[in-house]
């Protein structure tokens, strides 16, 4: 009978307390950074709070969102390069509060791995934190979960969970979306979070190793370019709608492209007609179709393909609204209109996307 070792610590089992809490001392500071008005952005109680008296809601209604990452963490675990990832976890969440017209508040993030590594964490959370700062929104609190034997040492998982508010009787989308409003597009920075799944086997059917020159930006690595943070839209969104008043819906091009997200956020007997010649397609894009033989509709339904927002705005409001884009940072597309429904049809697409070198 073998002889039974007493004694045994947590740290035995894999799990190391005392790097957690090294954890938590490195990101209190990134964590304060994103304080606001109703948060002090202070962790390490139970609970996050916010105050929505003091952040000037009058009678608010509350939006929620979650989502994570997906395989492109898988990238940046491979190359190392984790301090965008964070961003990314922001953005999905974020940017699906502000298609409802709402302002988000506040920020929790929750991270989960074989063997803690602090400064790779801490590099994580620096993401977060700034993904928050350039969305107004606090972040208040968060959990870290170092779970050996269900994760491989250097694996990790990340989920985010946004809150945001809107005053009622103004949240997206409106209810006098009509056929002949204007359908205009918001550039995307790059694949953003959605489609890497398709895009690791092409990288591997390439044969490129991410550390090689990416071949659609030679400055780049093929693994730093392709984890160019997802576009945080949500201050120049909240300003166009503020300052615009001509703002119908928005939709927030993710998983499931232009024909399964656009239709998320128009009546059921409109659909919307796309110009795909007028989509500024990224070279990013063209390589992956080329690389991997993807047919167009294929693309349109897995990628952004070079638009990452989606406006439906009053037809004689184009240039106001475009401007008001402009001056907030944003490179403004008109794509098309919206169109009576043909059908299960709820986008239809109009020639083709420009898919040359």
């Amino acid at each position: 009978m073998a002889e039974r070792k007493n004694g045994l610590t947590y740290a035995d089992s894999g799990v190391d307390i005392d790097a957690g809490n090294r954890l938590v001392d490195l990101i209190k500071p990134m964590v304060r950074a994103t304080a606001r008005t109703g948060a002090d952005a202070e962790i390490g109680g139970f609970g996050g709070l916010f105050d929505l008296k003091a952040a000037g809601y009058a009678d608010p209604i509350l939006v929620a969102a979650t989502d994570g990452v997906g395989t492109k963490l898988k990238i940046a675990i491979e190359t190392g390069l984790h301090e965008g990832i964070g961003i990314d976890l922001v953005a999905m969440s974020v940017n699906d509060l502000v298609v409802q017209g709402a302002e988000p508040l506040f920020f929790l993030d929750y991270f989960a791995c074989g063997k803690l590594d602090p400064d790779a964490t801490a590099a994580i959370v620096a993401g977060i934190a700034a993904g928050c700062r350039e969305s107004g929104c606090a972040l208040i609190g968060g959990e870290t979960a170092e779970m050996p034997g269900l994760y491989q040492d250097g694996d990790y998982d990340l989920g985010g969970f946004a809150v945001g508010a809107a005053e009622r009787g103004t949240l997206l989308p409106r209810p006098d979306i009509a056929a002949g409003d204007a359908v205009i597009g918001l550039a995307s920075s790059g694949v953003h979070s959605n489609g890497f799944s398709l895009v690791r086997k092409i990288v591997a059917l390439s044969g490129l190793p991410f550390d090689a020159p990416a071949p659609f930006s030679p400055v780049m690595t093929l693994g730093g370019a392709l984890l160019t943070p997802t576009r945080l839209y949500v201050k120049s969104c909240l300003r166009a709608i503020k300052d615009s008043g001509a703002i119908k819906g928005l939709a927030h091009i993710t998983g499931g492209g232009f024909t399964d997200n656009i239709p998320r956020v128009l009546p059921r007997h409109l659909g919307v007609g796309i110009d795909l010649s007028r989509l500024p397609v990224l070279p990013v894009f063209k390589w992956l179709a080329k690389q991997g033989g993807i047919a167009e509709l294929e693309l349109l339904r897995t990628f952004n393909c070079g638009i990452g927002m989606i406006g439906i705005i009053k037809p004689d409001a184009v240039k106001r609204v475009s401007d008001i884009f402009s001056e907030n940072g944003e490179t403004v597309t008109v794509l098309g209109e919206v169109i009576p429904a043909s059908g299960e049809r709820r986008v239809v697409y109009r020639g083709h996307l420009d898919l040359s070198a």
